[in-house]
């Protein structure tokens, strides 16, 4: 068993399993999930590699826990791999051949834990989107009636309460009904992101992990919990030094070299999670103003009003986020606190 590797594509409703033992494909079959599930504790410890997908973390705990070495592999990689049409027994052969490629760079999984905050984080960008979305659209139709929101008069609460209350506008009961749904809906969004917040704010404050976290320059709750899921634990990473980690969220000049010349370029607009790179610079965004109003204290503070007079906030601002994730990267796998170092007297 020890010269055996299985390629698993994961779907809805179906799981294509692909033997391979000795250079050789002895079985490529469909099984449901049921069945996938008990031939994983009936086989003897084996390679098992699993395209990263939606299931792909929790099937992933499963294999662990049956005593097989599992991996996740990157879907773009099995794709480009993957010969003739796309159907569930070429990708799982492709998943096989892809995973035994040299060099090849593993997906880093996550635990339950990670899981359950991650779910929480994604819960609270739906309601934003949400809130945003639904916000822009009653600000619209107000404007459809020359009626605008503004922060002086109570905001859009001051401006659709008077407008639907108003006896003498001629709007007929349906339309201030609908209006007044509408929201509601906003009113329930609002509440929904406090309580998404609240529930981060617990468990960063019961997490020794993220606990530490909070003390970097431009890290709150929501960047602590952005970047122990990003990075984990050194058990479940990937990458080797902290850049890797933080050119792989984003935040390094992308690379174009060439015949022994090297070039970078900008920081790459297209990233796979731009959300969290976003949030990481508008942390460091509001720790480097604050560090340009006050006399620096720290090398740290130095540093950013440094970079501020050469470069400007903006590139200091991402430059602190790539020290961040850095930081970050070596206080999680070496266990260590970040402390500021102070300036010289």
């Amino acid at each position: 068993m020890q010269n055996t590797m299985i390629g698993v594509d994961l779907a809805k409703e179906v799981i294509q399993v692909c033997i391979y033992t000795n250079k050789k494909v002895r079985s490529n079959k469909e099984m449901t999930h049921h069945e996938f599930l008990t031939w994983l504790f009936k086989m003897k410890p084996v390679v098992i590699v699993f395209e990263a997908c939606g299931t792909s973390n929790y099937w992933k705990q499963k294999a662990i826990e049956a005593g097989h070495e599992a991996r996740l592999i990157s879907a773009k990689l099995v794709s480009s791999i993957r010969q003739n049409q796309k159907t569930d027994k070429n990708d799982a052969l492709a998943i096989i051949q892809a995973a035994q490629l040299p060099d090849i760079n593993f997906i880093k999984g996550k635990n339950v834990e990670q899981q359950q905050l991650q779910s929480i984080m994604r819960l609270r960008e739906l309601a934003v989107k949400h809130q945003t979305a639904i916000s822009n659209q009653i600000k619209g139709l107000l404007l459809e009636f020359n009626v605008r929101v503004s922060t002086k008069n109570g905001g859009l609460r001051g401006a659709v309460q008077p407008f639907i209350e108003d006896a003498e506008n001629g709007l007929s009961f349906e339309f201030r009904a609908s209006l007044n749904t509408a929201y509601e809906q906003y009113v329930l969004l609002v509440k929904s992101i406090k309580t998404y917040e609240s529930c981060l704010e617990k468990v960063v404050a019961q997490h020794s992990e993220c606990k530490k976290l909070l003390k970097l320059e431009g890290v709150g709750t929501i960047n602590a919990v952005n970047l122990y899921i990003a990075l984990g634990c050194a058990d479940l990473g990937i990458f080797s030094k902290g850049k890797d980690a933080s050119a792989c969220i984003g935040l390094t000049p992308m690379q174009f070299s060439s015949g022994g010349k090297v070039k970078l370029g900008s920081i790459g607009k297209y990233v796979k999670n731009s959300l969290l790179r976003s949030q990481l610079i508008t942390g460091a965004m509001s720790a480097v103003t604050q560090a340009t109003k006050r006399t620096a204290v720290t090398k740290k503070d130095a540093w950013i009003q440094a970079l501020v007079e050469r470069k400007g906030k903006k590139c200091a601002a991402v430059a602190l986020a790539n020290k961040t994730v850095r930081t970050a990267f070596a206080m999680l796998t070496q266990g260590t606190q970040y402390r500021a170092e102070l300036l010289s007297a």
